[in-house]
């Protein structure tokens, strides 16, 4: 039995629809497909050059952290900005650690729980990866796609993220009261 028959007529599946249409799937895959590609294109042009050798994740952290005030944050607030969960972000951060890039210590406020420091050395890669990495996402994907529909992709990606999620230059992580952060 061919599934997408009967919903192929209009072009749209419903939401009691089983199954997407052959369009919506090629849609999906495609999203799928250059997301992936995008994500390790993006690493592979990070890890060349052997003095950043930095995945996309450790880059990331390393923006979060140097957007954060005091250039700190707790482990779990980390990890809701970089969307990991903790257990990879205590993974990642130790390797980085023992690069000097970051080093985890008490919570300032409370004691009782960890955050990750940026280092200097972590800075300084930072400020020696940055130009690597936006020439990557120019070449990759917004001088493929053109200025006005990068921005549109934000757009449209952002309305399958929550309305709270850190994605804004040093915003906080979903969990964190915004009156703390005043």
């Amino acid at each position: 039995m061919d599934t997408t028959q009967s919903i192929e007529k209009d072009g749209a599946s419903r939401p009691e629809d089983l199954w997407l249409t052959r369009t919506e799937q090629t849609a999906w895959r495609s999203f799928l497909y250059a997301t992936t590609l995008l994500n390790d294109r993006l690493s592979e042009a990070l890890q060349a050059d052997t003095e950043i050798d930095l995945t996309l994740g450790e880059y990331e952290i390393l923006v979060r952290l140097s957007e954060a005030q005091g250039r700190f944050l707790r482990m779990s607030e980390l990890a809701d900005r970089v969307v990991h969960s903790r257990s990879r972000l205590t993974h990642t951060v130790s390797r980085m650690e023992k690069r000097g890039l970051v080093e985890r210590v008490r919570c300032s406020d409370d004691g009782r729980g960890r955050q990750a420091q940026l280092t200097e050395a972590g800075m300084a890669l930072l400020e020696k990866a940055a130009p690597t990495h936006v020439r990557s996402v120019r070449e990759l994907l917004l001088d493929v796609v053109g200025h006005d529909d990068f921005l549109e992709l934000g757009r449209i990606l952002g309305r399958a993220v929550p309305e709270d999620a850190p994605i804004g230059i040093g915003s906080p992580a979903p969990h964190v009261d915004r009156a703390s952060q005043l």
